[in-house]
């Protein structure tokens, strides 16, 4: 496939029938500042890079979205609740929906680093624990896909996991790779 590794990844997104069904069905559930990021697109690329199905490995849709009116649990309940009834089955149990606006409040509870807030989805990218797993997707009303990719996408196509350079080493960071390495051996890290 030629092109630009930006038009190579549209290509690839447009042609797995399940994320386009996630970002259409997004789309009209119309939230606030909103992407579907992480494994749902990285883990696409992978699979036609190694010439596995689009949708090995895919366990869920992590749909965040960014809505800074109103932090609470709560107000974010209500979208997670909104998506379950409009998402079909099997999709009802795999969007995962998630407010970047309140990710500053439990980050540190869970995962032992502090966490800045942030002032959008897409910066929520930068913070991911390695560059090739800091990309978001959106499908536009008119069709158009928005990709965020703050580390841009070398190490996405390159199939390298290094560490994100903004932060240090992740806590579980031998049980990211430990999973990945299982499920595409191909995979190189870089420590460091």
């Amino acid at each position: 496939m030629s092109g630009t590794l930006e038009q190579r990844l549209e290509a690839i997104v447009r042609d797995s029938d399940s994320l386009m069904t996630v970002l259409r069905l997004t789309r009209d559930l119309d939230v606030p500042d909103w992407l579907i990021v992480s494994g749902a697109v990285y883990q696409r690329v992978w699979n036609h890079l190694t010439g596995r199905d689009p949708d090995y490995g895919i366990k869920d849709y992590d749909l965040a979205y960014f809505d800074a009116s109103d932090v609470s649990y709560a107000a974010e309940d209500i979208h997670i609740r909104r998506a379950a009834r409009h998402f079909p089955p099997p999709l009802d149990q795999q969007v995962e929906v998630r407010n970047q606006a309140r990710v500053h409040i439990w980050f540190q509870d869970r995962f032992g680093e502090p966490y800045e807030p942030l002032t959008c989805s897409a910066e929520a990218l930068g913070r991911f624990v390695a560059p090739c797993f800091g990309v978001g997707v959106r499908l536009e009303a008119d069709d158009r896909l928005t990709l965020e990719a703050p580390f841009g996408l070398d190490d996405l196509f390159a199939m390298t996991i290094r560490p994100n350079p903004t932060r240090g080493l992740a806590k579980g960071w031998d049980k990211v790779i430990a999973s990945a390495r299982g499920r595409w051996p191909e995979v190189t890290v870089v420590e460091g």
